[in-house]
């Protein structure tokens, strides 16, 4: 679980520069860290939006979990 102030600290910088807040949640390679590029390309609030629920929503823990169990059903 993370804590309240690496969060308030992942928002602060998706609100200066969204897509750094959503790197550092979500890293590079990830679908929430492209989409925030193209919507902030496309317009600063909507990539500040998104940023925030990438942030505050998605739980990036969710696909591990999923890509684990899918794994060992195939094993």
């Amino acid at each position: 679980m993370v804590s309240c102030c690496v969060i308030l600290c992942e928002i602060l910088c998706a609100i200066i520069l969204p897509p750094l807040g959503v790197f550092c949640r979500h890293g590079c390679c990830s679908l929430e860290f492209w989409l925030c590029v193209l919507l902030t390309i496309l317009g600063y609030l909507p990539g500040m939006i998104y940023a925030i629920y990438a942030i505050v929503v998605v739980d990036r823990n969710w696909y591990r979990d999923e890509e684990i169990i899918y794994y060992r059903s195939l094993a």
